[in-house]
């Protein structure tokens, strides 16, 4: 596994060793071992989830409060996504800042987001299946959603003049500012 830097130090883009001949290809989406040595990151996932969205959907830009922050490691299997992650962290040097990366079921990118970021993603083809690996559990009591189009975080979606299609949480969500 390859692990790329992003301009958020502590979130990482994850590349797995990709073994392809004529019959197609096998890859570890995930290993305990590999993912420790290549990140120097111990962690303990404890939920996967699996979701599936049309074109033009936007989900985020979500996380959850302390003591149920939840690190994120985030893949797509079928189709396309613009994967976006912020900092929020009050205290932290890149506070408001946000990286975005493409994953693909075609480049098998994988993203590592520490607990304490937002993160939401825009589907860049006709559909998409997301999957991701959780460091703690859904708590509802704990979800909180920040504004996708924060003018202070100014997240570059590439919509093309076009509107994203939201949840109505996340169409009434919280600027950075007054998120709690």
């Amino acid at each position: 596994m390859t692990v790329v830097p992003t301009e958020i130090p502590d979130v990482l883009i994850l590349e797995p060793k990709v073994f392809g001949d004529e019959r197609g290809f096998f890859l570890e989406s995930f290993n305990q071992d590999s993912f420790r040595q290549a990140t120097g990151l111990d962690v303990n996932f404890v939920q996967d989830n699996h979701s599936r969205s049309r074109k033009g959907v936007l989900r985020g830009l979500h996380h959850q409060l302390p003591p149920h922050a939840q690190g994120k490691l985030v893949r797509v299997v079928s189709g396309s996504v613009f994967d976006v992650a912020v900092d929020i962290r009050r205290d932290s040097p890149t506070y408001g800042r946000w990286v975005g990366v493409s994953l693909s079921a075609e480049n098998h990118r994988q993203l590592w987001i520490p607990p304490g970021l937002a993160h939401g993603f825009l589907v860049t083809s006709e559909s998409a299946d997301f999957l991701y690996k959780t460091t703690d559990y859904y708590t509802p009591a704990a979800e909180r959603c920040v504004a996708w189009n924060d003018p202070f975080i100014r997240v570059e979606w590439p919509l093309h003049g076009e509107q994203p299609q939201l949840s109505e949480r996340d169409r009434l969500a919280p600027p950075l500012e007054a998120a709690t």
